[in-house]
């Protein structure tokens, strides 16, 4: 008989009429690493978030089982003492303190209500290590990327007493190497007793690192896999209910002339003045083509495209940017937008959206002068041209007026994405544009990808993924420590020689 440590039976959770969770079922055996799959809205986090106590007892139908006794958990503190520790999709640190404050925020090392200094930075610096993290306790959370903030996240977790740790998407922000490091310690964590739950649409991790699957297809349980009959191709077809046979559309490029360039570019650090972006020379886009640009972590691959777009990151930048030969303006971002130019953030939670709006605001804020007269908004022009958007990237809402921080994440980045779309660019960016997007939705937005270069614009992919990288450009730049070190065409790319590239010492 399986030794479960937590049961959670006949789910049900509802909001505003609208069933999210349908009688779920999940059942955890202790010391397992047990993936969760879905497509966005499936219910997944809703799940996990009704497990720790954020959904409190009384706000949901059916029992949560931990270690045999039945839990009614009032806040995420309670499941936190039972030693159930979540990771969310969405990051919960303060940019304004240092890490070792956040990692210990509300677990705070003191002596008779005196904080403990020395201890907390002694602790902080053995967290980082666990994870893999060369930084500075001190230094402010502010002061670094998406994907480190990741890590510390997980450290912050580690430094509590788990029994059973969730991670929803703990490698979104991740590089493929620092995944696989990644994988590797909650293996290890494994072997030291601890269960864990792990959310991911990465479905080559969870089908790697996985002891059992379960499947979640709206908002109700659909299976649960064994070791041995667990495949990508199975778990795709739980979660969208079909075969799936190809990841990425057919890709007939009609490419023309180079359409815009960035030449002898240089960028520097806003805090400590370092090179970030060290003299790219020559990078370019012609019209209908795609480019990717490949890097680790802190390659400065976000830096180059941010401070392109009107100068959004770093001090003291140098360099030209062109379009169709002429020389553009884009020290600011209206300078950027008014000469067709878009980026698409990696961190849609800080950069892309205002949580505290709507969908239909969230979607036209970049694009108000195209449905204003005479400096006046057209609300019935922004209502239609936000829900066609939405409509084409299948954002899952029940109302064009919903609260955009009620959506699940993979909802969020289509809604930045129609954003931007609705700024009808020639030249996008795209940072991250599948970061915690399901496999389903991610060949529908390689397929708007493909039709807007179809159209003759001209698009740039940053991507963690390589797989992606390769699968979706026609010629891909790699980067490494802030310069341009290689470029790859199409039928040359493989995961081999960019990362051969990608590692270079420029």
């Amino acid at each position: 008989m399986a030794d479960y440590i937590l049961e959670m039976k006949d789910i049900i959770k509802e909001f505003s009429g609208f069933r999210a969770l349908d009688q779920v079922n999940l059942n955890i055996e202790r010391g397992e690493i047990h993936g969760l799959c879905g497509e966005n809205g499936a219910g997944k986090s809703t799940l996990m978030n009704v497990l720790s106590g954020l959904y409190p007892y009384g706000s949901y139908d059916g029992d949560i089982v931990y270690n045999g006794d039945t839990c009614k958990f009032k806040d995420l503190s309670d499941s936190e003492n039972k030693g159930i520790v979540i990771i969310h999709q969405e990051l919960a640190l303060s940019p304004y303190l240092s890490v070792k404050e956040n990692i210990f925020l509300g677990n705070e090392q003191a002596n008779h209500g005196v904080i403990d200094w020395d201890l907390t930075e002694k602790k902080t610096v053995n967290l980082l290590k666990t994870v893999g993290l060369k930084l500075s306790p001190n230094t402010l959370i502010s002061q670094i990327g998406v994907g480190q903030q990741q890590l510390v996240e997980i450290a912050k977790a580690f430094s509590k007493s788990v029994k059973l740790l969730i991670l929803d998407e703990p490698t979104a922000a991740l590089n493929e190497e620092e995944s696989a490091n990644l994988l590797d310690l909650i293996r290890e964590f494994k072997r030291q007793g601890i269960t864990s739950i792990i959310i991911s649409h990465k479905l080559s991790e969870i089908v790697n690192v996985a002891d059992r699957i379960t499947i979640i297809r709206d908002g109700k349980t659909i299976e649960t896999l064994n070791q041995g009959e667990i495949s990508e191709d199975r778990i795709i077809r739980g979660m969208v209910g079909r075969e799936l046979t190809n990841r990425f559309p057919d890709r007939h490029p009609k490419i023309g002339d180079v359409h815009f360039e960035v030449k002898n570019w240089m960028v520097h650090h806003p805090v400590d003045s370092n090179r970030v972006v060290d003299n790219v020379k020559d990078f370019n886009i012609k019209r209908g083509e795609i480019v990717g640009i490949a890097g680790l972590m802190g390659a400065g691959r976000t830096e180059f495209a941010m401070s392109v777009f009107g100068h959004s990151y770093g001090n003291d930048i140098q360099g030209n940017v062109y379009k169709d030969g002429q020389e553009i303006s884009v020290k600011n971002v209206a300078d950027a937008i008014n000469n067709g130019l878009a980026y698409v953030s990696e961190d849609r939670k800080e950069l892309g959206l205002d949580l505290l709006m709507d969908i239909r605001e969230n979607t036209s804020v970049a694009s108000l002068n195209k449905i204003s007269k005479k400096g006046i908004l057209d609300k019935d022009q922004e209502i239609k041209s936000a829900e066609k958007l939405n409509k084409k990237m299948s954002t899952k809402y029940s109302s064009i007026f919903q609260n955009v921080g009620s959506l699940s994440g993979g909802n969020q980045q289509k809604v930045v994405l129609a954003k931007w779309l609705m700024t009808e660019p020639d030249i996008l960016f795209l940072d991250e544009p599948t970061r915690g997007i399901d496999v389903g939705a991610k060949y529908e937005i390689y397929t708007i990808i493909e039709e807007m270069a179809a159209s003759g614009k001209s698009i740039c992919i940053i991507s963690s993924e390589l797989p992606e990288i390769i699968g979706m450009c026609d010629r891909i730049y790699t980067m490494s420590n802030g310069k341009m070190t290689g470029e790859v065409i199409r039928k040359d790319a493989n995961q081999e020689t960019l990362m051969s590239l990608m590692t270079m010492e420029a």
